[in-house]
């Protein structure tokens, strides 16, 4: 039998995972005015990964550590993608990549000085860097490139018979991409 003064803790956490619970849930029901149906449904995943992390801190599956961690992940991907939404006016989204500075090596084999790293910048003909979002620590988010996308910066890099000393050690630095437009 447990000893009475846990269950006043207890309660206090069921108390937090539901305060966070209705923080998420509220600006998810404005986002379903504000986006369109991509978006929103991106949005919804991040939500519902969020839901998965809240219940196996709450049976205690994982460290405080790995919770923390990963809802700063949902959260920075949260505000990437709201962020790309409002600023392209565009129902679309690429495949979004956020990673700490210790974990760039799941993403590179060869990770990039991220002190040097630009905004739009193409590395490896695979991602492109989107920026850095804090939220409790630093994110690193990058947009996966679709195969068109990263042959057609191959076929660009191939004809460059001498490209540029920065180039050749970290990707092809080149402009965004025109969003895909669908309609409602």
């Amino acid at each position: 039998m447990k000893p009475l003064s846990s269950h006043p803790r207890r309660l206090l956490g069921h108390a937090c995972l539901l305060a966070l619970g209705l923080l998420l849930a509220v600006p998810a029901a404005s986002a379903q005015d504000e986006f369109g149906p991509v978006v929103t449904a991106y949005l919804g995943y991040l939500r519902n990964e969020q839901e998965v992390v809240d219940d196996r801190i709450s049976r205690r599956e994982v460290s405080p550590i790995y919770y923390r961690h990963n809802s700063n992940r949902i959260r920075a991907l949260r505000q990437m993608a709201i962020r790309i939404a409002r600023e392209t006016q565009n129902d679309y989204l690429p495949e979004l990549e956020a990673v700490s500075r210790q974990e760039l090596r799941l993403l590179f084999e060869q990770p990039p000085r991220m002190e040097t790293l630009k905004v739009d910048e193409v590395i490896g003909y695979k991602f492109r860097f989107l920026g850095s979002v804090r939220s409790g620590e630093t994110f690193y988010v990058f947009a996966r490139l679709d195969p068109y996308e990263q042959a057609e910066l191959q076929e660009k890099g191939a004809k460059s018979a001498n490209p540029p000393p920065e180039e050749q050690g970290r990707g092809v630095k080149v402009t965004a991409r025109s969003p895909r437009v669908t309609s409602p």
